[in-house]
């Protein structure tokens, strides 16, 4: 499926894709979901409501990837998966059914972990700057690179892996071999010992803890390497396939991974869109920070939704319980996991990881600036250090699009206010910055790595307040969110970005969606939960205290809600097991990756088991049972309110029913898709809010079977707040949608801090509905005028009412 043209000048053959009402979010991989999988699904996934199949990267991967991220291969469609004839087949299939594709895109970096199987990264490795695709990577050859010209692969575990180095001639050319690795061996290198012909390579073989790495990576990861896009070349060779699939008709949309990595992510994406057209769907995986606005002047549909994540979870949250969780954090972490600390810690992190793990790019970053700036005797330890302050400070992945000018200056000046024996040195970096080539660039791609590991992949580890609140786009610093900034934020997404991305659960997410509400529910109950982590930790005292506050919730988000024994649930004691390592290791205050601390993670493994098989165990079993109704009430509320809302809802596989996923990867496990068809078919009439979840598929069935009935009420639709009055209104989040221009059509009604209406009910508490009869689809149930709330949600707590 290649064609030998440039795509940008090929002809489109259909100028309207199938439009784009909901996704399902596919994790494609060999082993448990391929091509044929995904086709054997198409009718359950059609019945449920969904319009297009959103699938994970489907070029050639690593052998064995469960992602797909580590493509290996851009210009052919995985074989594991089943090559192009099974890619054609899936489309067909789904387009035979009224439905489309949506592609996840890796422009940014392939993988290079075993580098027999990238033939571009090989053919780098045996020629060296000769190389044809030399160019096609963001490598650093000069003299001064601190390998001696050479390319750096920090690939040794340990400073006596030289030493081990053979050569294998089993094959038709010898190889360098490292135990199971592979490299090649330059023409006219060979006929001497291991070590010796490793010296005559155009690469050399460093300890991965030696700081030492002459390539662009993604963020600090030394298997994938970067791409350059910026080339001609590069985009035409790595998007060959993918105008093929526009050629063919085989795609409605493309979702990009990591557009900030790339040197001009505006200019890609204009060129991205030209070659897929105007018309079909273009997300991009974009990570907004607090209270940034999209730029306008992309030429995109929108995100991937984290910023729709961290408001549909946020509106739930109860901020009574602020201060008791603050307080409790403060009692067992040592700090209060509030506003103060995460700027603090913020901004103390990024500059450790700066001067640790991309120390790389940092160096490369400082000597660009001293040949931009003209100065290239300026003095380094000063400069770099300017440097990676002005980075620390910066409050957002990249700061040069449109809504963000002015934000460089503004922390520079700050810097300086901070520290005026830094003039000097910012002089430098802003005389690089005004020539606008290699070190602006640099620096847009360093800021937003060093954001990346140091926020989400350290801080929210670290955090321990209320964890469900450290998701990837979100603001932990921030309480939840009111009322009304919910309402104002759908506004603008309506008006805006109407056929942007929602989402509550993807592959890089900390937790599942259902994990993250019933954790949210502990804002509701604070005073208990607190009570119970002092007696817990007492019963079962913890190695540290952070990491016990931090674990009990999670444990707490994944307990069965049945009434079960954690121990008796297979595979929950090694997930939990796996996840509290990945999370001491992250956070890297008593353990990292770099050196586990075996005895500090022996204890935190021995304490979870005496938490599962302890009383403890039993006290988490009986608080998990009381409030699983409020968190079911929360996943629901959240579901629907997605659903719903303005943009177009996007379901990670498996979420239409409960699901107790944690971070990767653990949520890419596979789903049983043929207890979830059973489930849809047998559904006749509302279900009970029970562990079955047959209640999460119900509502999730006819929110899309209404998406598909009336799709103009919701993509480009109008969006309406509703309040309620009386003594309980603040629990009720409630909108209307409809077509533009006319009466709404839609009601959507959900339950918030439900914990407080155990005792009072909803009392007084009514909404004025707009005139006509409104039907409630989910219960049948009609209603007219002022309606009382206890009589809406008498059986659900949450309400879809469909003007008659």
């Amino acid at each position: 499926m290649t064609h030998d043209t440039d795509p940008l000048k090929r002809p489109r053959i259909r100028a309207r894709p199938t439009p784009v009402r909901s996704t399902y979010r596919l994790q494609l991989r060999p082993d448990a979901l391929t091509f044929a999988d995904a086709r054997a699904i198409a009718e359950y996934l059609q019945q449920l409501g969904i319009s297009h199949l959103y699938l994970s990267p489907i070029l050639t991967a690593a052998h064995g990837s469960t992602h797909g991220y580590d493509v290996t291969d851009p210009t052919t469609v995985s074989a594991a998966l089943g090559g192009p004839p099974g890619f054609k087949a899936l489309a067909d299939e789904v387009r035979s059914r009224g439905m489309g594709l949506i592609v996840d895109l890796v422009p940014n970096h392939v993988g290079v972990a075993d580098p027999r199987q990238n033939p571009w990264w090989w053919n780098v490795l045996r020629n060296g700057r000769e190389s044809k695709f030399a160019h096609f990577f963001d490598i650093d050859w000069s003299a001064a690179n601190g390998a001696g010209g050479r390319l750096a692969l920090p690939v040794l575990q340990s400073e006596n892996d030289p030493a081990k180095l053979t050569v294998d001639r089993s094959g038709p050319e010898p190889m360098l071999a490292l135990h199971d690795l592979r490299f090649p061996i330059a023409p006219d290198t060979d006929g001497d010992n291991a070590l010796r012909i490793h010296d005559k390579q155009h690469y050399r073989l460093v300890s991965w803890k030696s700081g030492l790495c002459t390539y662009r990576r993604f963020f600090a990861i030394s298997s994938l390497a970067a791409l350059r896009q910026e080339d001609s070349e590069v985009f035409e060779a790595t998007h060959r396939e993918l105008a093929a699939w526009c050629d063919h008709d085989l795609i409605d949309g493309v979702r990009v991974d990591h557009p900030d990595g790339l040197a001009y992510p505006s200019s890609y994406l204009a060129k991205l869109r030209q070659l897929i057209g105007p018309h079909r769907l273009l997300l991009v995986e974009k990570i907004l920070a607090n209270r940034e606005p999209l730029d306008p002047t992309l030429p995109v549909d929108g995100t991937t939704g984290y910023d729709a994540l961290a408001g549909l979870g946020g509106v739930l949250i109860d901020p009574a319980g602020e201060q008791a969780l603050t307080e409790l954090s403060r009692r067992v972490a040592g700090h209060g996991s509030d506003r103060a600390w995460f700027g603090e810690t913020e901004h103390r992190i990024k500059r450790a990881v700066a001067e640790t793990i991309l120390a790389p790019e940092i160096r490369r970053l400082v000597e660009a600036i001293k040949r931009d700036a003209g100065v290239p005797d300026s003095d380094t330890l000063s400069l770099t250090n300017a440097t990676i302050e002005v980075l620390a400070f910066m409050p957002v992945y990249r700061v040069e699009y449109t809504p963000l000018a002015g934000m460089t200056g503004a922390i520079i000046a700050e810097v300086e206010r901070r520290n005026a024996e830094l003039t000097a040195p910012l002089s430098v970096l802003v005389a690089a910055l005004a020539t606008d080539g290699e070190a602006a660039v640099r620096f847009g791609q360093v800021c937003g790595a060093m954001t990346a590991k140091a926020v989400e992949d350290t801080m929210f580890y670290r955090a321990a307040r209320l964890v469900s609140l450290q998701e990837v786009g979100g603001n932990p610093a921030r309480f939840g969110h009111s009322l009304n900034e919910f309402h104002l934020a759908n506004i603008d997404r309506a008006q805006r970005w109407p056929a942007t991305m929602t989402t509550l659960s993807t592959h890089d997410t900390k937790r599942g969606e259902d994990v993250r509400a019933r954790i949210g529910v502990l804002s509701q109950v604070a005073s208990i939960w607190s009570r119970a982590v002092d007696s817990w930790l007492e019963m079962a005292p913890a190695p540290d205290g952070s990491t016990a506050l931090f674990v009990l919730q999670n444990m707490f988000g994944v307990w069965p809600a049945d009434g079960r024994p954690a121990s008796s649930v297979p595979g929950l004691r090694e997930r939990l097991h796996l996840f509290a390592e990945k999370a001491v290791r992250e956070a890297g205050t008593r353990s990292c990756w770099e050196d586990p601390d075996a005895e500090f993670e022996a204890a935190v493994h021995g304490w979870i088991d005496a938490v599962i098989d302890g009383p403890v165990g039993a006290e988490l079993s009986d608080l998990t049972h009381d409030l699983a109704p409020h968190a079911w009430s929360d996943s629901l509320a959240q579901k629907l309110l997605q659903l719903c809302g303005p943009g177009i809802p996007d379901l990670y596989q498996g979420c239409e029913l409960w699901e107790d996923s944690l971070v990767d990867p653990d949520n890419r496990r596979p789903v049983d898709f043929s207890a979830r068809t059973g489930m849809l078919q047998s559904l006749t009439g509302t279900p009970a809010l029970d562990p079955s979840g047959a209640a999460k598929m119900w509502i999730v069935a006819y929110a899309l079977w209404l998406r598909r009935e009336r799709p103009d009420c919701f993509v480009s639709g109008t969006y309406q707040p509703l309040f309620a009055t009386g003594e309980q209104a603040r629990r009720l989040v409630a909108y209307t949608r409809g077509r533009v221009g006319e009466a709404a059509e839609v009601l959507v009604a959900a339950t918030r801090h439900s914990v407080g209406l155990a005792e009072s009910g909803w009392a007084d508490t009514t909404l004025e509905l707009p005139q006509g009869t409104w039907t409630d689809r989910l219960t049948g149930h009609t209603f007219t005028g002022r309606t009382r709330l206890e009589k809406m949600f008498a059986r659900l707590p949450v309400a879809l009412l469909v003007r008659s």
